[in-house]
């Protein structure tokens, strides 16, 4: 597995692990599927802010990273999205490594992880590399005709 620089050429990979996770999870709260023009949009505005999972030669699984919210009080805290295919040991866990290592790099003092409150996995994982649980928004999203919790996670990355 190599961590690289996601490209144009990931694009169809990249749509096909997003869009699954949007129609068959709880895990984002949007039902609108990415197109390749946003995504296309997304790897030019993130040029330096998206990673891939290439295991022989295709894009496994995939994070990027951008501004938690706007204003300039905000610019050194991004929130990052994270999304693999097939579970595979460690995967996670290197997308984050670089993703850190990248953005501490680019200026950034706090990474951001927004989760389903039905995603223990996800919740677990980020506990594991040792992001402290910040809030929890009760009943903000809605999916499925169910209203979900969001689970807000951080770290400081210049401790990492």
């Amino acid at each position: 597995m190599l961590i690289r620089a996601a490209s144009m050429a990931d694009i169809p990979q990249i749509m096909d692990l997003w869009n699954t996770m949007i129609r068959d999870t709880t895990a984002t709260f949007t039902t609108v599927e990415k197109t390749e023009s946003d995504l296309h949009s997304l790897l030019v505005d993130r040029q330096d802010a998206f990673l891939v999972a290439d295991v022989e030669g295709a894009c496994a699984g995939f994070v990027t990273w951008g501004p938690f919210r706007a204003g300039p009080g905000y610019a050194h805290t991004a929130e990052h999205t994270i999304i693999t295919g097939a579970p595979r040991r460690g995967m996670g866990r290197e997308l984050m490594h670089a993703a850190m290592t990248q953005a501490k790099a680019q200026g950034l003092h706090v990474m951001i992880g927004g989760i389903s409150g039905e995603n223990a996995p996800a919740i677990a994982f980020h506990q594991r590399l040792e992001f402290a649980m910040a809030g929890q928004l009760s009943e903000v999203g809605h999916k499925n005709g169910r209203w979900l919790d969001l689970i807000l996670m951080s770290k400081p990355i210049d401790a990492s």
